[in-house]
């Protein structure tokens, strides 16, 4: 309840209604998103694909894909494929996190996890599906209206976030750090800035791209973007330690069992929200040349801080 009062004080403060802005942007990706994958033969692999795409969350990779499109005077329609690719990839990187090889989880978003229900074998594939399925769709489905140009470097973005320069590299240096005391706040950094803050920057980025940013407003954006990806983890790592797995949707207390080095093990709870909190202000600062059109992507930054799940 403190998180939702803060939310609706800072949504008043604003004079931007972000409640009912999320709710409205999350209804478009979850139509767009049930759209993009139809059920055929096999038709095991796509329910299996459908069953981790489909499961709810709050859809902020896609609505922050739109918000900035939109902030940069580009549309909803523009962006929308490279939001919903941008969810096949985020979730294809929950479905292979959650194996037994990785985190071996249960719970994913208050569901059992894909392969709980479809089995490892068909659970690495749907994966495999997703992200493949996520860069032809930014080919095929993004308006013509869109100079090619754009789409291209939108691609190459969404591929270094994916790889071994992004996710895939934090993955295996965080997969690497599990059960040491002795890993530095560099090290950890590096595991988030990759694991966690390079798909949220290419979000944001692609979203500018499309839209006709200039070279120095995707600077602004990258900056933007950095800064509320590792909030975001921070705060992640906070709820891990403080919710329960009824509000987390998914196991609590994960850190701890695998003996992570966390930002709170670091710094401790407290120290950890007032780093979270100045990581916003300073993202929120890289919007100030944007002025009203930038309401949603700073309101979104806040309630990044403010969230209990």
């Amino acid at each position: 309840m403190v998180a939702a009062d803060n939310l609706q004080k800072m949504s008043e403060e604003a004079k931007f209604n972000l409640v009912a802005y999320l709710k409205e942007r999350q209804k478009l990706c979850e139509a767009a998103l049930d759209e993009a994958i139809p059920v055929i033969y096999p038709e095991k692999i796509y329910e299996s694909m459908r069953y981790s795409l489909l499961a709810g969350g709050k859809r902020l990779r896609p609505i922050l894909c739109l918000a900035t499109s939109e902030m940069m005077g580009g549309t909803i329609e523009i962006a929308m494929p490279t939001a919903c690719a941008v969810e096949m990839i985020h979730t294809m990187s929950l479905i292979h996190d959650d194996l037994p090889a990785m985190d071996n989880d249960d719970y994913r978003r208050g569901m059992l996890t894909n392969h709980k229900v479809y089995g490892d074998d068909i659970a690495i594939l749907a994966g495999d599906g997703l992200l493949a399925y996520a860069f032809e769709f930014v080919a095929i489905r993004t308006p013509e209206s869109v100079p090619r140009d754009r789409v291209l470097q939108v691609v190459a973005r969404l591929g270094r976030a994916l790889g071994a320069a992004g996710l895939v590299g934090g993955q295996v240096v965080d997969l690497d750090s599990e059960g040491k005391s002795d890993i530095s706040l560099e090290t950890l950094n590096f595991i988030h800035n990759h694991k966690t803050a390079a798909l949220l920057e290419a979000c944001v980025v692609c979203g500018g791209i499309l839209a006709g940013a200039s070279s120095e407003d995707v600077q602004r954006l990258s900056r933007y973007s950095q800064n509320i990806g590792l909030a975001f983890q921070i705060i992640d790592d906070i709820l891990d330690i403080t919710s329960t797995q009824e509000q987390l949707g998914k196991t609590a207390g994960k850190d701890l069992l695998a003996k992570k080095v966390t930002y709170p093990s670091l710094w401790g709870i407290e120290q950890s929200r007032v780093k979270a909190q100045q990581l916003i202000e300073a993202a929120c600062a890289e919007l100030e040349p944007f002025g009203e059109d930038a309401q949603p992507l700073k309101a979104i930054a806040h309630f990044i801080t403010s969230r209990n799940h």
